[in-house]
């Protein structure tokens, strides 16, 4: 059973926190005594009905006292497809944590307000899916009981969002617009009564029906190499394992791999899961990898198929978010990490700060927390580099300053 990845993100009061509630009370999510609490807790607050939201209610607190990246995450499944939620809070303060919360995620569920439509937060959140290259967004159009169910409203969102969509670079991601009340259950998990003019299928049916297969597998192969494995008994004297989570892309025994950043090559010989042999690995599975021939090959190496390979470059133009309360400022250094490499880094230029909502570049000589800006930076290694538009699983990195390890920034390259 597979696992998709969701990233939430809404406005305040837009009804996140109960929607979330909802998919987890509508799959028998939730346990016996955390439901009897949520009833109670509901009976005293004297609404009549049960407060899903509340379910959520704990992380948001812990988030509302300033931490500075802390999603929440959420779990649940069906016979179908296994479910992980990343939740984070969609505060113009919060920028750092909704462009952490959706890093992983194949899914964006972005929640509009029917009574209010198109905002300020919404654009930034699609700024973000869009920047992220996040395959499937669903805009889910909540609380349609309280304009009636009326299919105009709907639409009008619907246009609106179209609109803005057409103004952002990425137009290779499939846009979903799902009508729901997340308080009464209307297209959540089952078709709503009330919309029969809404043809397509509830939320929880487009999240199930969701291809990730086709945004890992079909990737060019990328395994950084995280440890060596070299047994010490006499059985396995000579065994030689490259062990690591593969990023993308597929391998099969027999295949030409390219160690980078040596570029020697090498067939690969066995495929290892624990105990079991396997013909062949995909993508998010962690294997050890034999080779016919013995290489140098260490952690912070990156085996690739031949053909395949990225260029190594000491120079990198990125779009980063600033998550650092000190600003960032052009010329000084810092750590990068890339994969299971870690190398030096100098930020040579900062060539323009973005606003996710106008989308205005402007020139800037720092960048402050939760900033959207494009960078040049310098490497003290040469890194195996894709354009993150190309292969998202080899085109992100981290920013952390050299002597606390903190990390200050996320990033993507251009």
């Amino acid at each position: 059973m597979d696992v998709l990845q969701i990233a939430t993100a809404g406005s305040v009061d837009d009804g996140k926190s109960t929607l979330i509630g909802r998919l987890l009370y509508e799959t028998n999510s939730i346990t016996t005594d955390r439901l009897e609490a949520i009833q109670q807790a509901s009976a005293r607050k004297g609404i009549g009905f049960l407060d899903l939201s509340l379910l959520t209610d704990g992380l948001m607190a812990e988030r509302e006292q300033g931490i500075t990246i802390d999603v929440a995450h959420i779990y649940f499944n069906t016979p179908r497809r296994k479910f992980i939620i990343a939740d984070s809070p969609g505060h113009e303060e919060y920028t750092r944590n909704m462009v952490t919360g959706a890093s992983r995620a194949e899914v964006s569920v972005i929640l509009v307000d029917a009574r209010n439509g198109i905002v300020e937060q919404t654009h930034r959140h699609y700024f973000i899916a869009n920047l992220l290259r996040i395959p499937y967004v669903v805009v889910c159009v909540n609380k349609m009981d309280l304009v009636g169910y009326q299919a105009e409203v709907f639409h009008t969102v619907k246009q609106r969002f179209e609109q803005l969509a057409a103004q952002l670079p990425n137009q290779q991601q499939q846009i979903i617009f799902i009508p729901v009340s997340s308080l009464h259950g209307d297209n959540i998990t089952t078709r709503s009564a009330n919309m029969p003019w809404y043809s397509g299928a509830p939320l929880l049916a487009q999240l199930e029906e969701v291809d990730v297969q086709r945004t890992l597998h079909h990737r060019p192969f990328r395994m950084p190499v995280q440890y060596v494995i070299r047994p010490r008994n006499e059985a396995h004297h000579d065994f030689r394992g490259y062990a690591g989570r593969i990023a993308s892309g597929t391998l099969r025994v027999g295949d030409t791999l390219v160690t980078l950043p040596s570029g020697r090559s090498s067939r690969v010989k066995t495929i290892h899961q624990y105990t079991t042999q396997l013909a062949e690995a995909r993508a998010r599975q962690s294997v050890a990898v034999t080779l016919e021939d013995d290489m140098d090959i260490s952690r912070g190496d990156m085996l690739v198929k031949a053909g395949e390979q990225p260029a190594l470059v000491t120079q990198i133009a990125a779009m980063i978010c600033w998550l650092n309360a000190q600003p960032l400022v052009a010329g000084k250094t810092y750590l990068l990490q890339w994969g299971t490499q870690r190398t030096k880094t100098k930020i040579l230029s900062l060539d323009f700060v973005q606003e996710p909502v106008t989308l205005e570049k402007r020139p800037a000589t720092e960048l402050a927390m939760n900033g959207l800006a494009r960078v040049q930076l310098k490497t003290a290694k040469p890194l195996p580099a894709d354009r993150y538009a190309d292969n998202p699983a080899n085109g992100s990195f981290i920013l952390m300053d050299e002597f606390s390890n903190a990390t200050v920034a996320v990033g993507v390259t251009e």
